[in-house]
C-alpha cells in the first residue's frame, strides 16, 4: 500500500523523521518496499495565471500569453492545446530549476520572446506523463510558491503487507501501528452521525446473511456530481496511488484509503424496487464498470435489485448504475462481507480491485457505520444534498465474535527467553487495542474488531515480540535433550537406499506431484489421475499416480541437452485413488538409458538392456539380507513392452505379493512422450522394500565345497527361475550355492529347446561330504526336473 508520510502525521505525530519511521516500520514486520518523493525536485514555480490568449503569429500550434504572478505580467509562448484566458497553472520564471537540472531562461520561439515556462505535471515529476497543462483550482492564490501551496514537501511509502495485516490497509490502520511502534497518540478527524434531513429510506434485504452478516445504506438526494473535487482530496488520492474520477467516487476511495472501508454509491434512479444482497443465479451476466461482461457463478454474492444485479459483491460495481454525469440521487452502501466468500472471485474472471483486496484478507465489521457517516459528510460538503435515515441490515449471530484470548505469563518467558513486567505486558496490550483483564497465571485479552488475525496466544506472544522489537530479543542457545535415533537392524532405510543407488552410478531427481495429463494417461492409462482444482498450468494439473512421469520428463530433458547416458532415481509419494479417499504411497522409481559403461578408452559402447537394469535392481535388494525372498516373474504392463517386462514379487508372510515392476518402456508410449532411445523403468512399494530381516550369523565351515555341473535341455518356455526353484527344494540342505552360467541355443539342440549350464556346490558345516551323497542329491534334483519340467541332461 502507498501512503503519504503528510495524511499519516495528521492522524499521528511520532517523534521520528521519514527513516526513522521507515526503519521502525520494518522492523515491525511491515515491510517497507521504497519511498519517493511526491514531486521532482524544482524551484522558483509559483502559480500562475494566464491574463490573454492570442494565436501565436508565425505558428498555429503556438500560443501567445500573458500570465501573471500577482505582481507582473511575463509574455510566454506555450504550446499546450488547454491553455485559455484565465487559466491558473503552475508558472516557472525565469531562473527556476525545473527536474533534471533544467534551468528556465529567456527564449525565443519563433521569433517572438518567451520569458518563462507553464507547466504540466509531468514537467515537474507529478506524474510519468501528462496531456496538456496542469490546471489549478480557481481558489489557488496567485503569485504563491507553487511547492508550498501544494505541500509538495512529502514523502511516498510504500508498504508490503502480508496477507493477516488486512487491518494496516488504511490511514488509520497505519496509524495506529505508528502510534503503538512510537507510543504516540492516534488522533484523527471527528466523525459525528450525520442527522436525516428527508424520510427517503432503501429497501433493503439480505438474503444470505453468511455471506453479508451487515449491510448499510443511506438515501441522498439532491447531489451536484459536476462539483469539484478539492485540490486536497486529490491529491491524497494521487499519492496513495488512485486516480480521481468524479467527486461521488473520489469520495469513496478516499473512505477506503482514510479507514480501509470499500464503499459503492449508487444512480438511485437505475434501482428498481431496492436493495437485494443475494447468490447470484445460475447463467446470470453482469457488464462491470470497466465495460467488461462477466457471467457470475451461482457460489458469487451480488448486490442486486429487485429485477436486475448491480454489482459482484466486494470486487466492482455495474456499469449501468454507476454514478454519472446525470446522477442527482444516490444510494450509498457500506458492508461487511465474509472473506471466505469474496477469496478467488474477482481473480476467477481476470479481475484484482482496491476492494477485493481488502475484503478477502478482511475488513472491521465494527465499521461501516463510521464509514457511512464520514462519506456522508464529505459529500455534504463538496457535492450538496439532503440525506435520508441510514439504514442497516446486520445478522449479529452471522458477524466474527472478538477472539477471547488466555495469555499466560510463563509461556511469554518459555518462548520468548525474556521477563517482562507486567505493566509492560499491559502498557503493550493495551496500545494493541485490546481489552485486558488479569487472571491467576497471565491475563485475558479480547482483540479489538479490526484486529481479526488474533485468534490464540502465540498471537499474542508474537506481537509482544513485535512491538518489543524482535533486533532486542535476547539469544539463546537452545537447551534440549538431542537423544540419537534408533535405526531398529531389521529396517532398510531410505538414506541405504540412496547410497547404492549412487554407487550404481544414479543420480536423485526430484519432480513435480503433479503432472501432465497427457504424460499420465501415457505411462498410466489403467489408473486416473486425481485432477487439481487450482493447478499451476494445464501441464501440472493432475496428482501422479506413479513416479515415471517425472523421471521421463527430466531424462527428455537431458537427451535434449546432449546427455545420452542418463540414470536418475527418485522416493517420494504416488497419489492412487481409491474407494475410501486417497492413497498416498511411498515409492521408489528408477529410469535409465544410453550406454552399459560412461565412455572411455577400455569400454565398449554397448546399449544398456534389460539385465543390466535387472542387476542394478537385484544389488538393491540384495541389501536386504535376503535376495532369495525376491523373484521376477514375466508378465504384462500397459505402459512396458511386452516381451521386456517383469513383475517384481517379495515373499511375506507365506506369500508372494506385489513389490513393483520394471521393464522397457513400450514403443507406443516412446512415440507419445517423444522420445527415441530405449528408456528402462523401475517402481517398487517402499514400505514393502523397507522391511527387512535382522541379519543372523552362521559359523563358516571348514570343510571342502563339493560342486557338479549339469547341462539341462529343457523346452524354450520353461523359465530358468522355475528351475532353479525345483533345484533348491531338492538338492537337500547341504545345497550351499546354485547359479545358471550358460544357456545355449542352436546346433546340436532340439530348435523347440534349449541348453542351460547350472553350478551346484554342496558343504556340509561339520564334515566332509562323500561322492554318494553328492550323487544323491544331483540324482534327486534331475528325478524331479524331469517329472515336473520335462528336463533331460544333455548328451
Amino acid at each position: 500500500m502507498k501512503f503519504s508520510e503528510q495524511w499519516l502525521r495528521e492522524w499521528v505525530q511520532p517523534e521520528a523523521d521519514t527513516q526513522q519511521l521507515v526503519d521502525q516500520v520494518t522492523m515491525a514486520g511491515l515491510e517497507v518496499d521504497g519511498t519517493e518523493a511526491v514531486a521532482g525536485d524544482f524551484s522558483g514555480v509559483v502559480v500562475g495565471q494566464v491574463v490573454t490568449r492570442e494565436q501565436h503569429p508565425d505558428a498555429d500550434k503556438l500560443s501567445l500569453c500573458q500570465v501573471t504572478d500577482g505582481t507582473e505580467t511575463f509574455q510566454i509562448v506555450c504550446g499546450a492545446p488547454n491553455v485559455r484566458e484565465g487559466l491558473k497553472i503552475p508558472f516557472a520564471k525565469i531562473g527556476a530549476v525545473l527536474p533534471g537540472n533544467f534551468k528556465i531562461k529567456k527564449a525565443k520561439l519563433r521569433g517572438v520572446e518567451s520569458f518563462g515556462m507553464l507547466c504540466a505535471e509531468a514537467e515537474l515529476g507529478l506524474s510519468e506523463s501528462s496531456d496538456g497543462l496542469m490546471e489549478l483550482p480557481v481558489s489557488a492564490p496567485v503569485g504563491e510558491d507553487f511547492r508550498v501551496y501544494m505541500n509538495l514537501d512529502d514523502v511516498i511509502i510504500d508498504v508490503d503487507l502480508t496477507p493477516n495485516r488486512g487491518d494496516c490497509l488504511s490511514i488509520v490502520g497505519l496509524a495506529r501501528e505508528t502510534g503503538l511502534l512510537f507510543k504516540a497518540a492516534v488522533q484523527g478527524p471527528d466523525i459525528q452521525p450525520v442527522a436525516a434531513v428527508i424520510d427517503d429510506l432503501p429497501s433493503i434485504d439480505v438474503f444470505a446473511p453468511e455471506a453479508c452478516p451487515r449491510y448499510v445504506g443511506r438515501i441522498i438526494k439532491g447531489v451536484n456530481v459536476k462539483a469539484e473535487t478539492p485540490l486536497w482530496m486529490v491529491e491524497k488520492l494521487r499519492r496513495g496511488g488512485v486516480r480521481s474520477i468524479d467527486p461521488v467516487v473520489d469520495i469513496t476511495n478516499f473512505i477506503l484509503l482514510e479507514l480501509g472501508q470499500p464503499m459503492h454509491a449508487f444512480d438511485l434512479s437505475c434501482i428498481e424496487g431496492g436493495i437485494r444482497v443475494r447468490m447470484a443465479a445460475p447463467g446470470e451476466k453482469l457488464t462491470l464498470l470497466d465495460g467488461q461482461q462477466i457471467e457470475l457463478g451461482t457460489d458469487t454474492l451480488v448486490i442486486a435489485d429487485h429485477v436486475k444485479p448491480l454489482a459482484m459483491a466486494g470486487v466492482m460495481g455495474g456499469g449501468h448504475s454507476g454514478v454519472n454525469e446525470a446522477t442527482v440521487d444516490l444510494l450509498l452502501e457500506a458492508a461487511f462481507f465474509n472473506p471466505i466468500i469474496i477469496a478467488g472471485k474477482a481473480r476467477a474472471h481476470g479481475l484484482h480491485t482496491d476492494s477485493s483486496h481488502r475484503f478477502e484478507r478482511g475488513v472491521d465489521y465494527e465499521l461501516a457505520g463510521r464509514a457511512m457517516a464520514r462519506a456522508t459528510q464529505l459529500i455534504l460538503d463538496i457535492c450538496g444534498g439532503q440525506p435520508g435515515p441510514v439504514v442497516e441490515v446486520t445478522s449479529e449471530e452471522q458477524l466474527p465474535k472478538a477472539a477471547e484470548i488466555h495469555l499466560r505469563k510463563a509461556r511469554i518467558e518459555l518462548i520468548l527467553g525474556l521477563t517482562f513486567a507486567d505493566s509492560e505486558i499491559e502498557d503493550i496490550l493495551a496500545r494493541l487495542g485490546m481489552s485486558v483483564t488479569r487472571t491467576d497465571d497471565g491475563w485475558k485479552a479480547i482483540a479489538p474488531s479490526y484486529r481479526f488475525d488474533m485468534a490464540i496466544e502465540p498471537d499474542l506472544i508474537e506481537e509482544l515480540a513485535r512491538i518489543y522489537g524482535y533486533n532486542r530479543l535476547p539469544v539463546r542457545t537452545p537447551d534440549a535433550a538431542t537423544p540419537l535415533a534408533i535405526v531398529p537392524e531389521n529396517r532398510y532405510t531410505i538414506g541405504d537406499v540412496r547410497r547404492v543407488m549412487v554407487a550404481r552410478g544414479y543420480h536423485e531427481a526430484i519432480t513435480y506431484s503433479f503432472v501432465d495429463p497427457a504424460m499420465q494417461q501415457a505411462l498410466d492409462p489403467d489408473l486416473p489421475g486425481l485432477a487439481l482444482l487450482n493447478p499451476i498450468s494445464s501441464e501440472m494439473s493432475v496428482m501422479r499416480t506413479n513416479l515415471w512421469a517425472g523421471l521421463v520428463q527430466a531424462a527428455g530433458y537431458n537427451l535434449k541437452r546432449q546427455q545420452p547416458r542418463v540414470r536418475l532415481f527418485e522416493t517420494g509419494l504416488r497419489f492412487v485413488p481409491s474407494d475410501e479417499g486417497l492413497n498416498q504411497l511411498p515409492t521408489l522409481a528408477m529410469l535409465a538409458t544410453g550406454n552399459r559403461l560412461p565412455q572411455s578408452w577400455s569400454a565398449t559402447e554397448i546399449p544398456i538392456d534389460f539385465f543390466d537394469v535387472k542387476g542394478d535392481v537385484e544389488a538393491l535388494l540384495a541389501r536386504t539380507g535376503s535376495l532369495n525372498e525376491f523373484r521376477f516373474v514375466a508378465d504384462k504392463h500397459s505402459a512396458l513392452h511386452p516381451g521386456q517386462t517383469a513383475r517384481i514379487d517379495k515373499y511375506l508372510g507365506g506369500e508372494w505379493v506385489e513389490l513393483g515392476w520394471m521393464g522397457a518402456l513400450h514403443p507406443e508410449t516412446q512415440k507419445t512422450v517423444d522420445i527415441k532411445p530405449t528408456l528402462y523403468v523401475v517402481q517398487l512399494d517402499m514400505t514393502l522394500l523397507l522391511q527387512t530381516a535382522v541379519p543372523v550369523f552362521e559359523e563358516l565351515s571348514k570343510y571342502p565345497e563339493m560342486r557338479r555341473d549339469l547341462a539341462l535341455v529343457v523346452a524354450k518356455d520353461v523359465a530358468v527361475d522355475d528351475v532353479l526353484e525345483q533345484i533348491c527344494s531338492h538338492a537337500g540342505e547341504y545345497l550351499t550355492k546354485f547359479n545358471l552360467f550358460d544357456v545355449y541355443e542352436g546346433k546340436g539342440i532340439d530348435p523347440d529347446r534349449k541348453s542351460l549350464a547350472l553350478g551346484l556346490t554342496w558343504q556340509h558345516p561339520s564334515r566332509t561330504l562323500t561322492d554318494q551323497e553328492v550323487n544323491d542329491s544331483v540324482d534327486a534334483v534331475l528325478s524331479q526336473l524331469e517329472q515336473t519340467l520335462g528336463a533331460t541332461l544333455r548328451g
